[in-house]
């Protein structure tokens, strides 16, 4: 027999980053929540990210960093709680944080100290968490929600959907949050990888010899383009610059690539009249690791000491260098991607609180929602300031 239904004033399922802030001050506001999640330990995406030290937040979060079909509903949440806000917690559980490169603020020590520190906050208030329970059930009527997880019912007229994406599969991630959602009558945008390596085929296979080579570059994709390291990989392309652009990326588009963003337009040709008996794969292999100037010098086709050819064909292998395309045939999907882009629609949740205009009493917050940040810290910042924004209003 079932244990009898215990009342409580918002129930949060989820027990990640969104969850586990949307418990913690939900809880330290005097409301008793629990927190339901499947898996045994919380947080277990915070654990293994940045590496295990947690990359928890960046400097620079701001609206224009996030993808959503509405690209300002993330504005009011990250206004209100900020990655200083984040920041200022971090330093008062005396963690120690050091800032990599574009603003990307990570541990010191581990990840698991950032669970540590939310689990502190949540015992500050009345907050029971209820890990390894898979929910059975979850039913609404008469204002309050009742759901059902291992042989346990509890009730609340508060539900928080903070159980993410699919994306890293092996954590035990599920579309669960798009299931729930549309039970309500929420719309979803269809989910798709971000944040993922991209795959080649066809004749761009050759380009996977260079297997383990990288590289600084910018990369373009769907109008937005980065200036970070692109990776070459047995399967595809990789590396912080193709992980951004990745997220804009749709099937059927070309990422191109400019190898050398840092020579202005004419360089090449400029180059000939100083050095007529360079070559090309010696003009790369200045500024590109000897492998890949060699692959895109023999690419090029232009042969020789450059004094020997045509400005014309010059400045053609310059802009082909400035954009060289590729076609992915796809990514390596949410086995691989560090989040979920798509949603639960923003159209259907309020910016400022995240519950849902049409069910009240029903929030969504984290990643299961339609915000997905760039790389480097923003996505936490996304689940901190949703989960923030949502214990103020239940």
């Amino acid at each position: 027999m079932a244990a009898p239904s215990v009342p409580y004033d918002a129930i949060i399922l989820g027990a990640g980053a969104a969850g586990l802030m949307a418990a913690s001050v939900a809880g330290q506001r005097g409301r008793r929540v629990l927190v339901i999640d499947h898996a045994d330990e919380p947080g277990r995406k915070i654990v293994i990210s940045g590496g295990g030290r947690c990359n928890f937040t960046n400097r620079d979060a701001a609206p224009d960093r996030f993808l959503s079909a509405n690209p300002h509903f993330a504005r009011s949440a990250l206004a209100r709680y900020t990655a200083a806000d984040f920041t200022a917690l971090v330093e008062a559980y005396g963690i120690e944080w050091h800032e990599k490169t574009l603003g990307q603020l990570f541990c010191v020590g581990s990840a698991r100290q950032i669970v540590a520190m939310l689990m502190a906050e949540c015992a500050k208030g009345p907050v029971d968490l209820a890990l390894g329970r898979p929910v059975r059930d979850v039913t609404h009527a008469d204002g309050r929600f009742r759901v059902m997880f291992g042989d346990r019912e509890a009730q609340a007229p508060a539900l928080v959907i903070a159980t993410g994406g699919p994306s890293i599969p092996k954590l035990g991630a599920t579309g669960f949050a798009y299931d729930l959602a549309r039970r309500f009558r929420l719309k979803v945008v269809e989910p798709r990888p971000a944040l993922v390596p991209l795959t080649l085929g066809g004749d761009e296979l050759l380009f996977r010899e260079l297997s383990g080579v990288s590289a600084p570059v910018k990369a373009h994709a769907g109008g937005a383009s980065f200036r970070e390291a692109a990776l070459f990989t047995h399967r595809g392309l990789s590396g912080p610059a193709i992980l951004q652009t990745s997220s804009y990326w749709r099937h059927g588009q070309a990422v191109t690539i400019d190898f050398l963003p840092e020579q202005a337009a004419g360089w090449l040709v400029a180059t000939k009249r100083d050095m007529p008996r360079a070559t090309l794969p010696r003009l790369l292999g200045r500024h590109l690791p000897e492998r890949l100037a060699a692959t895109l010098a023999d690419r090029l086709a232009l042969p020789g000491e450059i004094g020997r050819l045509a400005d014309a064909r010059l400045r053609e292998g310059e802009d082909r260098l400035a954009a060289w395309a590729f076609h992915p045939n796809g990514t390596e999907g949410f086995a691989k991607a560090e989040v979920t882009a798509g949603g639960i629609s923003t159209a259907d949740l309020s910016s400022r609180t995240m519950e849902a205009r049409t069910v009240p009493g029903l929030f969504a917050i984290g990643e299961a929602v339609d915000v997905t940040g760039w790389l480097g810290g923003y996505n936490f910042q996304w689940a901190w300031a949703s989960g923030w924004a949502a214990a103020q209003a239940v």
